[in-house]
């Protein structure tokens, strides 16, 4: 009798513990098996699947200056990225101005290791696809998701573009900032296509690291290259730079490719202060283009517009007409950077008039 009164008195405490233990949910048992999440294929073409739409979005590595402003094109972006490297560029920092909560967000170094990462607790990791194995792949091995994209060229914009529509969960977005690039682009594909003659044109990056002035041309496949023959132009280069990033020109070189157009890039200084140098240079007064005035300070904001940022297509737009304004007799670069930072960031005319305006560097009115 003891015995039945003794199990008798253990089958009530195990369930009493079982109703203790067990959380109470309201939610129907099919719901309950059901499992939300999202597949992307990202820019290497490796499918990743998500559990939930990413609240905790972390962008780090060099050259995220690119894909953390395409990123914000996103009204998502603001609430869901909780970490980030260093978005300035020179003395500018676009993301600082139009994310009310930037002060707060996790700070991290572009070199920045797969423990630093992991401590800001991310749900998701964005990259640049050529950090993959150095960068991503120790960041995969904590278990912590890393999506890929480029962002380094025209067409990839489109691509990546709706990579990210995925990662935000508004695509409807994507599809719309898309059409807004692809729009811009045909319009200056349709007005340069009847041109006979394409001018030879001639782009240098100006550096001045440790006093040590240098200038350099693009490789083929960057944007800097896509935009000139875009716009219109013949890169005077094309058969010179077979290397994988800038490659260093002497001034003799220079000399011989003879263009038509040459453009100064400057990323950390004013490329119209660089400009004036080189018109007052005796050395290159001899070159046929300062000589006809056709040396050009490549236009910027906060950012250059000749990079692979979302300000290419300002880029675009400004070279096209430089290098035949005869085919855009109406063009009105200030109403189109107003156009630009209202429909890819949602900025009225007062914000640009502010805050983007004066930071006009350049050849811009």
């Amino acid at each position: 009798m003891k015995q039945w009164l003794w199990l008798w008195i253990s089958l009530m405490l195990l369930a009493a513990c079982s109703r203790t233990t067990t959380p109470q949910t309201s939610t129907p048992p099919s719901a309950e098996k059901t499992v939300t999440h999202i597949e992307v294929t990202d820019a290497l073409g490796r499918k990743v699947i998500l559990t939930a739409s990413p609240q905790r979005i972390v962008i780090t590595g060099k050259a995220l200056i690119m894909l953390a402003d395409a990123a914000y094109i996103f009204p998502e972006a603001p609430e869901r990225i909780v970490g980030l490297g260093n978005t300035s560029q020179g003395t500018s920092n676009f993301i600082s101005l139009i994310d009310p909560n930037y002060a707060q967000k996790g700070t991290l170094e572009n070199n920045a290791g797969a423990e630093q990462i992991a401590a800001l607790h991310p749900d998701l990791v964005l990259l640049k696809s050529y950090l993959a194995e150095t960068v991503g792949a120790p960041i995969e091995a904590l278990g912590i998701p890393v999506i890929y994209v480029d962002f380094e060229t025209p067409e990839q914009y489109t691509r990546d573009l709706t990579i990210l529509g995925q990662v935000f969960q508004n695509e409807a977005r994507a599809t719309e900032v898309v059409a807004y690039y692809q729009s811009k682009a045909e319009q200056i594909r349709q007005a340069v296509s009847g041109v006979k003659t394409k001018p030879r044109v001639l782009m240098l990056y100006y550096s001045d690291k440790n006093g040590s002035v240098a200038f350099n041309v693009p490789p083929l496949a960057w944007m800097q290259t896509k935009l000139v023959q875009l716009a219109g132009g013949e890169p005077v280069w094309a058969d010179a730079n077979p290397a994988n990033g800038w490659t260093q020109v002497a001034l003799e070189q220079i000399a011989a490719w003879d263009a038509d157009q040459i453009f100064i890039i400057s990323y950390n200084t004013n490329s119209s202060d660089v400009v004036t140098r080189l018109e007052a240079d005796p050395n290159w007064q001899a070159l046929r283009a300062i000589k006809t005035g056709q040396l050009y300070a490549f236009p910027a904001d906060l950012y250059s517009w000749d990079q692979p940022d979302t300000r290419w297509v300002l880029g675009l737009i400004w070279l096209a007409g430089r290098l035949h304004p005869e085919q855009f007799p109406s063009l009105d670069m200030n109403t189109e950077a107003q156009t630009f930072y209202k429909t890819l960031y949602g900025l009225n005319i007062a914000f640009f008039e502010k805050n983007i305006r004066p930071t006009f560097k350049g050849d811009l009115p």
